[in-house]
């Protein structure tokens, strides 16, 4: 399994590690914690997407 750190998951998503950070506090993120450090799975990140794009679809289709 592939893991990031927060700010590989930012290079990643293509935001900045301060929206990664908040993100992790407000919960709207999947990560998981390593002793201090705040890690992500990439399939866990890679699903999220998937289900964020899903959600937005389904919010322009009531409208």
């Amino acid at each position: 399994m592939q893991r990031f750190t927060a700010k590989e998951a930012a290079e990643y998503l293509g935001v900045h590690t301060d929206t990664i950070y908040t993100m992790v506090r407000q919960k709207e993120i999947p990560h998981f914690r390593l002793r201090r450090r705040i890690m992500f799975s990439k399939p866990a990140i890679d699903g999220w997407i998937r289900n964020q794009e899903y959600e937005s679809t389904k919010d322009t289709e009531a409208i």
